[in-house]
């Protein structure tokens, strides 16, 4: 589907990232990931996904709070491949704390990876699609781009304005085969989500069991986690021909917690 397309995700070394590194590889997109962790972990992703999908892999250390590395970043991967067709900005990070006690240097951080690294990709990216006439952007928001949470407020503040940028960008090249979209998962069970329930333990004065049901899946009329895999097979979708006439939407995938 997706045959001598080229592709780049950001945040693409775990959780819901390499998920769609996968589905994209599986559907024929040359690749680049992207993202922290152990060096011979992710030589091993990387390898991984040309073996088993037959396609090219690179990987980029690109740091998202960084505007400089970001586009050597998307750079690299139009001389590798000679196009960059698809831009998935996936990278972000989390912190919780009430709103008094809430670390300046985490908010600063937190809204440079999870909103201002997805305007430094578009922008880049975005003259290399309108020249060839054909793009896909899918912006990974989450449930949080539509509602709040208490004690999330660099988060929900981040993942609102990457909302409003993807419809803005969607609107700028509408007229040039390019769409741009967001995916708004709920709860998804990564290390992202594993990571935060400490703080919302401490926070809020519960027990881990009791973070997750009571926190975490209270809102999802589903009472279960959304999948990494539904997550994946949504953008591969979204990059496709048949999705050409979806632009400008944030599409919830979150058991019904924004429905009601």
């Amino acid at each position: 589907m997706l045959k001598g397309k080229s592709a780049l995700v950001t945040g693409s070394t775990s959780g819901i990232g390499l998920a769609i590194a996968r589905a994209l590889a599986a559907a024929g997109a040359n690749l680049t990931i992207n993202g922290f962790g152990d060096k011979a972990a992710i030589e091993n992703e990387r390898a991984g996904l040309e073996k088993e999908f037959g396609v090219k892999a690179l990987y980029s250390p690109a740091d998202m709070s960084k505007p400089a590395e970001i586009a050597a970043m998307i750079r690299g991967a139009e001389q590798a491949f000679g196009a960059l067709d698809i831009l998935v900005n996936n990278a972000g990070i989390q912190h919780v704390a009430p709103i008094e006690e809430f670390p300046i240097e985490k908010w600063d951080q937190m809204i440079a990876i999870n909103l201002c690294a997805a305007f430094h990709t578009i922008r880049t990216a975005v003259p290399g699609m309108k020249a060839r006439k054909w793009g896909r952007i899918v912006n990974t928001a989450s449930a949080h781009s539509l509602v709040a949470s208490p004690f999330k407020s660099a988060y929900v503040t981040a993942k609102h304005g990457l909302a409003g940028l993807t419809k803005t960008v969607a609107l700028e090249v509408a007229t040039f085969g390019i769409t741009a979209n967001c995916i708004s998962p709920g709860y998804v069970w990564t290390a992202l989500v594993e990571k935060q329930i400490p703080d919302t333990m401490k926070a809020r004065g519960l027990t881990a069991e009791q973070v997750k049901r009571d926190v975490l899946l209270a809102a999802q009329p589903t009472k279960e986690f959304v999948t990494v895999d539904e997550v994946a097979a949504l953008a591969v979708y979204l990059c496709s021909d048949a999705a050409k006439s979806i632009t400008g939407a944030n599409l919830s995938i979150d058991g019904g917690w924004t429905a009601a």
